[in-house]
Order: structure tokens, then sequence, then C-alpha cells
């Protein structure tokens, strides 16, 4: 099998371009170009051998996006060492059991976290100054670890609603797959773009807006140090003038609430893109006006690494996740495992594909239960239409069955959306007086919107089949999140 190293690949199909001396990364300390990134990493690579990290072991990142990120991920890979981002946003129990479950021999952290990780192990080492004295004396040529396509290359801690971290396990050749799959041509990205991901790079979705499409075409990449906040965001849209924007649903809510995002002339985005959780309709309208440019949603995950059902420029189906990425196949089975064939039929979502992790460390039940063969189930419930659109209809646990009916809690909240006071809204399942389960509905409200019950009820009555509407509304001031923004509805049934 000939030899494949990830991060040699993607520094140095650039290098051999010619593109040394472009742009890279845009961060909050500078500008650093595609040689910097080389020698960067190099030395990073040469610093883990001082270390005595050897090939294979694993080393964690919980780092804020800056350039570090880059030189520390695509370091350990240039050496052959194993680099697991963490969520900068979890509790400190959540990273004593990755640090148990990975057996990192060293964590590199943010400055602003070293509080949390210094109880935890015994090499934590700092980003920044440390990290720089760290690397400053080593050499700024290594010649990349003989790995392979197939080899282990680095894992994602997954960012589900309930349950322990699962580590997914991706190899060498993942990363390279889901830009020549996707961003190449639904994005069309090519090295004149600037790539700006409010999603940050811990998870698979930011890791692959704001490090593989941009370094795969020669294109930069801006990042946002601190969260994902209106204010700074919109600041960087007018300033950076990205040309891609990457979001989540709750994101563009808020730009839009807002009132900061900026219009069409005042902003170089041809392009913006949506993944994370369902995209209501409503949203997108919203955009589409304000800003001027579309929002292309799509369907993603950390086993899959990204996006592999998308809408296209030109073929956008509001309300729908949009048809399957070209090199995916995607299917839907009933209870049975049996393959739906007819159209607008519930089904589990199933796609197959070569990004997919190869299963899920040390969780051989889990691993065996997702990762079927050459297909990965989801966990997601979707409908296919006559004409190959899929459209999303809840997370397998979050559907309702109101009397003897799936009730789509995203239809519902689609609905609620719609209502000009509405900002946020969720909906799960709760029992009545006799035990039956009937849609509830907790509501985030406008600044300054009012709205009853009763009138949110007979908004939504008047949009869907009588049936759906919530038996109950709950006015609540945020709702429970992840920190990828993904909403915590376990939470909310609870």
């Amino acid at each position: 099998m000939a030899n494949y190293n990830a991060a040699a690949d993607l520094i140095g199909r650039n290098l051999a371009a010619g593109r040394g001396a472009k742009t890279a990364v845009i961060d909050s300390r500078g500008i650093h170009s595609y040689a910097d990134l080389d020698a960067a990493t190099s030395r990073f690579a040469h610093a883990l051998g001082t270390l005595g990290i050897r090939r294979e072991e694993r080393i964690l990142l919980c780092l804020n996006d800056t350039a570090d990120f880059h030189t520390c991920f695509l370091g350990a890979i240039r050496a052959g060492v194993v680099p697991v981002p963490v969520n900068t946003r979890l509790t400190q129990d959540d990273y004593a059991f990755m640090l148990r479950d990975s057996r990192a021999q060293a964590a590199f952290v943010s400055g602003n976290l070293a509080p949390v990780f210094t109880s935890l192990h015994d090499r934590v080492i700092l980003d920044g100054a440390e990290l720089a004295q760290l690397i400053g004396n080593e050499s700024a040529a290594f010649p990349p670890a003989h790995t392979v396509e197939d080899e282990m290359c680095f894992w994602l801690y997954t960012s589900g609603t309930t349950g322990l971290p699962k580590g997914a396990v991706h190899l060498h050749g993942d990363m390279a797959r889901t830009a020549a799959l996707y961003a190449g041509p639904t994005l069309g990205v090519t090295e004149d773009d600037v790539l700006f991901s409010a999603a940050k790079l811990f998870f698979a979705y930011g890791l692959g807006n704001g490090l593989t499409f941009p370094m795969a075409a020669g294109a930069a990449s801006v990042l946002l140090e601190g969260p994902p906040e209106p204010e700074p965001v919109c600041r960087l849209l007018r300033q950076a003038r990205p040309t891609i924007f990457f979001g989540v649903p709750t994101l563009f809510a808020m730009l839009l609430a807002s009132g900061e995002v900026p219009g069409p002339g005042a902003h170089a985005l041809r392009l913006a893109v949506s993944a994370g959780e369902a995209l209501p309709p409503e949203i997108l309208r919203r955009w589409q006006e304000a800003v001027g440019v579309d929002i292309l949603d799509g369907l993603g995950s950390t086993e899959m690494l990204h996006i592999f059902i998308t809408n296209r420029v030109g073929d956008i189906v509001p309300g729908t996740s949009g048809r399957p990425v070209e090199g995916y196949d995607v299917r839907l089975v009933d209870d049975d495992d049996q393959v739906i064939e007819e159209p607008d039929a519930l089904g589990a979502l199933e796609v197959k594909g070569p990004t997919s992790a190869v299963f899920y460390w040390n969780r051989r039940a889990r691993s065996v239960e997702t990762f079927r063969g050459a297909w990965t189930r989801t966990g997601d419930k979707y409908v296919r239409d006559e004409n190959g659109v899929y459209a999303f209809a809840g997370r397998a646990d979050d559907m309702l069955k109101v009397g003897g009916i799936y009730v789509s809690p995203f239809e519902v909240e689609g609905a609620l959306l719609k209502h000009e006071a509405v900002l946020e809204a969720a909906v799960v399942g709760a029992e009545d007086p006799d035990g039956l389960t009937k849609p509830k509905a907790f509501v985030v409200l406008q600044e300054g919107g009012t709205a009853s019950a009763r009138e949110l009820q007979d908004f939504v009555r008047g949009q869907l089949a009588a049936y759906k509407y919530p038996r109950w509304v709950e006015f609540v001031d945020e709702l429970p999140k992840t920190a990828t923004g993904k909403i915590q509805r376990y939470k909310l049934r609870a």
C-alpha cells in the first residue's frame, strides 16, 4: 500500500503549487502563510519526539480556534501521532474521561482552560507563548511519517445529547476525501476563496470548514478565537471579507435577531452553509432577504466526518437536507431493517461512503450498532420524496407518536418559528392525564416580542394537521444546548 500522510498532503500540495507565501490562516494573532504552517508543523512533530511521544500514541487538543490548532493537529499527524481534538466547553469530568479513554500522552490546551487540566494530567502544554517556546528550537523540516491512507489518523469524540462521548476513529484518507466529494463539487472552493466557520475546529463540521477545505484548495481560513456571538461574527463578515460562511441554524437565527448582520454590499459572501441541525425554512427565507445569499443546508455527522446529503446552488428545497453527495449512497430502513423503496415513508437513515469512521474506541457494542458493514446508521429519521430529496424528521429518540401517528418535532418547531414573535422553539413529548404522549413546546420569544400560549397553538393549527399542534406551550429565557449548538431535548423531557 502506498505511503500517504494527510498533513503532508494538505500542506505539501500548496507548496508544490507555489503557494508557500499565500495566506493560509487569519486569526487573532495575525496572518499565517502555507510556508509558516509547514515550518510550525515540522517543529511540532520534532517536539513530540523530544517529549518521548511515539507514533500511534494519542495527544489531547483542547484549543480555541487559532493557527496553533493547525500546528498541533497537523504536526501530530505529520509525526504519525494521533491528535484528539475535544470540545473547549465541557466539564472537568468530561475531560477526565477523555484523557483516560484515549490514554493521551499529553494535553495541549488554550490558556484559559489551564485550571481545568492541570489537576488531570502531568503533561499540560499551553498554546501561545508556551507552545512557541516548546517548538522554537526545533528544526523547520520534518520528513512525514510513512503512514498509509487506511491508518488511524485522528479521533473525534461525538457531541451527542445523551450518554458518554464516543471516540470515533478516522483514517488518513478521510479528510481529503471530504474536500474532493463535497467542498469542490458543491461549494466550488478555489484558492481565491476565504472561508469563515463559526462552527469550531474541534468538531467534524468545523474541522472540514476551517482546515480541510481551505487547505485542500489553497484558500484562506478566517478563525474566530472566542465564542460565535453575533457581534464578533458580524464584524468578521464585514472586515475579513469571507466568501463562504459556515454556521448552524441557532446561530443564523441569532444573527438575524441581532440586527447586526451585514446586508448586500456590506459583505463579500457568495454562499453560506448550515449543518448540525435541520434549517427551518423561515430562517432560510429571512437570511436570503437580509443578506442576499443562499444557505445550503446539509446533513453530516462526526462518524462520516462531513456533509453527505446537501442542497445545492440552484437546487434548494427549503425544509429539506437535499440530495446525497456524489460518492455516498444513502438509504432508509424500517424497524425490521428492511430497505424502504417507496417514497414519503419514514425510515432510519443509513449512509455508505469512503469517509466513515472505522469504529468507536473501546465501545464494541456501540460500534456494532452504528457501523453495519459498509453502512453507517446515523440515528436520524428521514423521509425521501419521489424526487430523491431527503427531509429530516427528527432523531430516532425524538420522534413522537401521537394517536398512533408519528409527529416530527422539527415540523412543529418550524411552524412555530414562522410566528414573528418567536426566536427559538423546541418540541418534545409530554404525557397528558391519560398517559398519552402529546407535543409540548418550549418557546424563546424575540426581544420585545409578545405572544400567548393560545395564540401560538392556534398559529400552528393553521399550518399543520390538527393533531400536531403543541398541547402545552412553556415560555423560557433560553433552550439548553450542547456546546455545538444542538438543542438538548432530553433535558426538556426531564
